[in-house]
């Protein structure tokens, strides 16, 4: 089955924009950009669209390539918002950690600083899931894939995928392989890729009824491709396409995570 995430990325942000109504004001999400590849062109466009979806406001802050991590820390420091994000990839030579972690936890929608991470990694009662573990997670629960006792297969070790992905499957009880070798494909139940290598992984790797989720996003001819080959549906029981499966979910579910964040702040006054 190919799975389209439009449908259900509308149902995550229908309830989202119901939450937000409910606060009696509209969250704001902020988000910093400092390098506007093809690919953070297409996510800002498709966050644009969904935010008034989810009930809330966007601000885009944009940055020169040139802008440098003080500069960047500084329109983290002044952004007045329910929800910070900044847009990855940053520009060459700036640490992500470095920008990322002055994002402060109270704001942290994406998931992206250190301590916001930590939570999430220990698995905390009211920690956030980052939003691609968040998108996995709902697509799974849609398509009644149950991970406990699965073999799964994480490829790639990036902040953004690979590893909020395999520690979600952890936590869910999943066997989990993380790894770039795609020798281990073969074995897996569940492979989730994030390697950003354009249709890298083939059918005869893997095994009859697996279940992909391509999370990887790069650029291939002037559009953007996945890791998985398109012939590696026919093989799959459940396979994400890119664009257009887990992309739009991790975006509603980024907008989620701000709602949350919102409520929180309303009820802490």
């Amino acid at each position: 089955m190919i799975f389209e995430g439009k449908k259900l990325a509308t149902v995550i942000l229908d309830y989202a924009g119901e939450r937000a109504v409910a606060l009696g004001r509209t969250p704001l999400v902020a988000i910093i950009v400092a390098n506007e590849t093809l690919a953070t062109h297409s996510y800002l466009s498709i966050k644009q669209r969904r935010a008034t979806e989810a009930g809330c406001a966007l601000e885009i802050i944009r940055l020169p390539e040139s802008a440098s991590p003080l500069e960047l820390r500084l329109a983290v420091d002044a952004a007045e918002a329910d929800a910070i994000v900044v847009q990855l990839p940053l520009p060459g030579g700036v640490s992500s950690k470095e920008v990322c972690d002055a994002i402060p936890l109270e704001k942290d929608a994406d998931v992206l600083s250190t301590l916001s991470r930590m939570r999430f990694e220990a698995d905390e009662t009211d920690a956030l899931i980052p939003p691609v573990a968040g998108a996995l997670a709902a697509i799974l629960e849609h398509t009644k894939v149950e991970p406990l006792g699965k073999r799964a297969v994480v490829l790639g070790e990036g902040w953004l995928v690979g590893k909020p992905c395999a520690t979600w499957l952890t936590h869910a009880g999943a066997d989990v392989i993380h790894t770039h070798d795609l020798a281990e494909l073969h074995l897996a139940d569940i492979v989730v890729s994030g390697l950003g290598s354009p249709h890298l992984i083939k059918p005869e790797m893997l095994k009859e009824g697996v279940v992909l989720i391509d999370a990887a996003t790069s650029e291939q001819g002037g559009k953007l491709a996945g890791d998985a080959d398109p012939a590696c549906a026919a093989k799959c029981a459940l396979f994400t396409p890119v664009p257009g499966g887990v992309g739009p979910v991790a975006v509603a579910k980024l907008f989620e995570n701000a709602v949350a964040l919102a409520e929180k702040h309303s009820r802490q006054g």
